[in-house]
């Protein structure tokens, strides 16, 4: 069994993948009469196909033991995904490139308190992953008709581990 260590997820690391949705470093300004402060498109939401629209859901995400055996990952033709947490805890994230055999090799990463991710069509991601305890998300989807989930079973499951001395 191959085995991954999950990587801070940080803007530069994660950019091939997607995008890292988080106030710190993005563009904000003042709104409201100044008791407000906006932090503007942190993410671009996708959805096509028939009947299309982009939903707001609440995921209630059930903590997974590490080492984490990944033995499979999906992904969406027809819209993004994002995941923003609504406490601040860490997550973990599972990605792979599209190759002609399907998902490649899995990268992994944590993410810091407060940062959510955004899943561009047709990446290959892993399950949503809560560390430690339950968890709750903020999950902006795509709905409409069409199938637009796609899975992958690996014909060995890999091993995620997080970093040493990582405290959840």
């Amino acid at each position: 069994m191959t085995r991954i260590v999950a990587q801070p997820l940080t803007r530069e690391n994660f950019a091939e993948f997607g995008e890292v949705i988080e106030a710190e470093g993005a563009h904000h300004y003042p709104i409201n009469a100044g008791k407000c402060e906006r932090y503007h498109a942190l993410a671009t939401a996708e959805a096509a196909g028939p009947n299309c629209r982009v939903i707001l859901n609440i995921f209630k995400g059930t903590p997974y033991a590490f080492p984490l055996k990944l033995t499979m990952v999906e992904r969406h033709p027809f819209g993004s995904q994002a995941f923003v947490p609504l406490s601040p805890r860490p997550f973990l994230v599972v990605v792979c490139h599209d190759t002609a055999e399907g998902p490649g090799t899995p990268h992994a990463f944590i993410t810091r308190p407060g940062q959510g991710v955004n899943y561009p069509r047709n990446l290959w991601h892993g399950v949503l992953t809560p560390i430690g305890e339950p968890q709750d998300f903020l999950v902006v989807d795509r709905a409409g008709d069409g199938v637009n989930l796609e899975e992958f079973f690996f014909p060995e499951p890999f091993e995620i581990v997080l970093p040493e001395g990582f405290d959840a």
